[in-house]
């Protein structure tokens, strides 16, 4: 004979069970795919980063960070756009589950690396927005591309999307501590704007710096010749 806290037992472990078959499942099999994607992209940048070496005798990446969207976040964001929550939607609404930024010496590194990831037969690119030539009001600048690359996986081939982020030192440089000064709760609303330009001004120095590096590159390219 079953006892009543072992029925208990029986139907929590069952919610348990339907819970991770309708949601907790897919949700981990859906990041798996989005982690591999950006294996797959990383890998792409180091070889072009590799071969440039080889060619010109520096590297045009100076570091590539990644990140996957937390499952809370990915939630949050359904909810916000009103989206269905299901994988389907999941898939069809939020491109930027898996992002990669890649950190490049100079601005011409950014177009020549987009360029070169483009060309390739197994990337298709969705999507392109340049805050470089057409930056933020607030003055932030990089490069956003979404793309679609092949992920093989054990039941086969599917195309995942990613975005990605090209910035210079300079702009990485600004958009990290921007975001730290501009979400710190403790700035009181009388000096908001005021710090909103004071980094709108750091942001066209940091435009400046790259354009005279930029311009000091090239100079020394001509003169090695």
């Amino acid at each position: 004979m079953i006892e009543k806290n072992e029925i208990k037992d029986i139907m929590i472990e069952k919610v348990l069970n339907d819970e991770w078959d309708k949601y907790i499942l897919p949700f981990k099999t859906i990041l798996v795919e989005y982690r591999c994607a950006i294996m797959e992209i990383e890998a792409k940048f180091k070889v072009l980063d590799t071969q440039f070496n080889v060619s010109h005798d520096r590297n045009p990446i100076e570091s590539i960070k990644s990140r996957l969207k937390s499952v809370d976040r990915i939630i949050k964001k359904l909810e916000r756009y009103k989206h269905p929550m299901t994988m389907e939607s999941i898939e069809e609404n939020i491109w930027d589950i898996a992002g990669i930024r890649v950190i490049c010496s100079f601005t011409d590194d950014i177009y020549f690396l987009e360029k070169n990831l483009l060309q390739q037969d197994d990337i298709r690119l969705i999507k392109r927005k340049d805050y470089i030539e057409n930056p933020k009001p607030n003055g932030y600048r990089s490069l956003h591309l979404i793309v679609e690359i092949p992920v093989f996986l054990s039941n086969g081939k599917k195309w995942i999307k990613a975005e990605i982020q090209f910035r210079t030192i300079a702009m990485d440089f600004w958009a990290s501590l921007e975001h730290k000064i501009r979400y710190n709760k403790e700035i009181s609303e009388e000096y908001k704007e005021e710090i909103n330009k004071e980094l709108f001004e750091c942001a066209w120095m940091c435009y400046q710096l790259d354009n005279k590096m930029q311009k000091i590159k090239n100079k020394s390219n001509i003169e090695s010749l």
